[in-house]
């Protein structure tokens, strides 16, 4: 649904650009296609725009509807909106709460708000992050009814929120379902205001760095209604120095917020023949310097994602005002090329990888004395990613008795904790109580970590996927918690010897004295679990046993590479 919704907003931009189109012109840009019959044409566009208020499909022609509304920014109503969700994905997640303000002549003048059945268990993180309690959204209105509300407060003002495009894809999925139609036009983004008003002020956009920048009264606390009054209030705001630049009517507060041509669109072509395959890529700024390293399932479309209208993260963005050459290596599968995306930044460090710019990549949990330090020598109480996590959770381990660090997998000194965190609360000591949250917190997700690290150290597993050569598989060994071999495997009988090869490797491992993860160990561990645990089409994931494997190459059901 993302797709098609991402296709309509980009045929929307065509159309605003160029004025009508004709039936082909319009299906070529929604569907890609260099090829399509007049009737055809018309007949796709009928059934893709259909509910979408933008477009007209007029027999042989699609435009925009009829010219908008266009008042004096201190005459134009806004209605800023909020909502709250089950989780990240329009697709998979559900709204539970929906918050929203009129503004009129620039005052806040009116509000409405309302509860979400989201008809799903609360996941945990968000009832901590919000405070919502599934037990009050049980009684809560139906998605239909709320939306329905809604859009009768709203009317036909101009919708406005932070970060538009997550609430956009949450409220039009949902219109989509409930109401077979989609908004009459994408709301305002304050954040792309803030972005292009403030340039230069401020480092972030987020809502709490604009609420406080701006002094607004309302502090934003992951709740639909005051997040929607802090929106509201920063919106004034920014229209206060939008008409400082000389705007004077809504369609140039519009065209503030709209994406900028990047500078680097012009170089698109240096993207040009890639192929649909998997492998890893290299950014090359003209001095022959790798500037950044990353892996694509389809090296063609991850390459051309980087020259659309949206910015990468900003150290991304500057290697690609930088980029002079892109190098691609096609591999046999997305597996493959993740493993050697992790050795290319271990070996080039690349400035523009995040992993490559932590100072550490692991510390670990030392006992001395009745305390814990944080050390980089490899203990069994690591690796851990961030210093201060370890640094926190070493605080709260803190005078533990023997028989708790012995029942550190299983929590250890949590539920003492956790008693005296709700005795500081009682006694009113809040801030030894937040000190001592963060240490709780903290020691949780270490824990949490280690007890993960524990169970993929004890994977023996043999993962079978397409290798570059045609009709060969790449076979990756896995045993006490490493990769211990990779080996192409020919078709025919030649693979038994591979085999066989690769687990005299694990074998080997095995009868090795078990030593700590190191920090490359461990980022390869989670890295092999994030595929086992959800294996793609193409992956065949088998025990380290010689019969199954040479049975499951001689059914020949590892598909071919794509």
């Amino acid at each position: 649904m993302q797709l098609a919704l991402d296709a309509l907003d980009r045929l929307v931009d065509t159309l605003e650009e160029r004025g009508p189109l004709s039936a082909v012109e319009a299906a070529r840009s929604l569907f890609a296609t260099s090829s399509i019959s007049n009737g055809l044409a018309c007949s796709l566009l009928s059934d893709a725009t259909a509910g979408d208020s933008r477009l007209v499909c007029n027999g042989a022609t699609i435009s925009l509807t009829e010219s908008r509304a266009d008042p004096l920014l201190e005459d134009a109503e806004f209605v800023v909106f909020d909502l709250e969700t089950t989780g990240l994905s329009a697709a998979r997640n559900q709204i539970c709460e929906l918050g929203a303000v009129r503004v009129r002549a620039l005052e806040l003048v009116d509000s409405y708000q309302s509860l979400v059945n989201p008809r799903v268990a609360l996941p945990e993180p968000v009832a901590r992050l919000t405070g919502l309690r599934e037990q009050e959204l049980r009684h809560a209105p139906s998605v239909a009814t709320v939306l329905r509300r809604f859009l009768d407060f709203a009317g036909d003002d101009l919708l406005v929120a932070h970060n538009a495009r997550f609430d956009q894809g949450f409220l039009e999925g949902q219109l989509l379902r409930v109401h077979g139609r989609r908004l009459s036009e994408p709301p305002l983004c304050t954040a792309a205001l803030a972005r292009r008003l403030l340039e230069g002020r401020v480092r972030r956009v987020g809502l709490a760095s604009l609420a406080n920048f701006f002094g607004v009264s309302t502090r934003p606390c992951h709740r639909a209604l005051p997040d929607a009054e802090a929106t509201a209030e920063v919106l004034v705001h920014l229209i206060g120095l939008a008409q400082e630049l000389g705007a004077r009517r809504l369609s140039e507060l519009r065209a503030l917020a709209a994406p900028r041509k990047r500078r680097v669109y012009d170089k698109r072509s240096l993207a040009r023949g890639a192929p649909s395959r998997p492998g890893v890529y290299l950014f090359r700024d003209r001095h022959g310097q790798v500037l950044y390293v990353g892996r694509a399932r389809d090296l063609r479309a991850r390459l051309r994602s980087y020259f659309r209208s949206e910015r990468q993260r900003p150290s991304v963005e500057a290697a690609l005002m930088a980029l002079d050459r892109i190098e691609w290596r096609v591999l046999g599968s997305e597996l493959e090329a993740a493993l050697e995306e992790l050795r290319l930044i271990r070996e080039l460090q690349p400035p523009a990888n995040s992993r490559s710019r932590r100072k550490e990549h692991g510390v670990y949990l030392r006992r001395r004395g009745d305390d814990f330090v944080v050390t980089k020598a490899a203990t069994e109480l690591g690796p851990i990613t961030s210093r201060r996590l370890a640094s926190l959770a070493a605080r709260a381990l803190a005078s533990c008795t023997a028989e708790e660090l012995e029942r550190l997998p299983q929590g250890g000194p949590l539920a003492r904790l956790r008693a005296r965190l709700s005795h500081l609360a009682e006694n009113l000591r809040y801030e030894e109580a937040a000190r001592l949250r963060d240490r709780i917190e903290a020691l949780e997700l270490v824990l949490e970590r280690l007890r993960r690290l524990e169970r993929l150290g004890r994977l023996e597993l043999c993962l079978l996927a397409p290798a570059i050569e045609p009709g060969w598989q790449r076979a990756f060994f896995v045993c006490a918690g490493r990769v211990c071999a990779s080996r192409s495997l020919p078709a025919g009988a030649g693979a038994r010897l591979e085999i066989e090869t690769g687990l005299a490797r694990c074998r080997a491992t095995r009868e090795r004295p078990a030593a700590p993860l190191t920090p490359e160990q461990a980022e390869d561990l989670l890295l092999l679990d994030s595929f086992v645990r959800r294996p793609p089409p193409e992956l065949a994931v088998l025990p380290l046993v010689a019969e199954r494997i040479t049975a499951h190459l001689m059914r020949g059901r590892c598909p071919k590479a794509p």
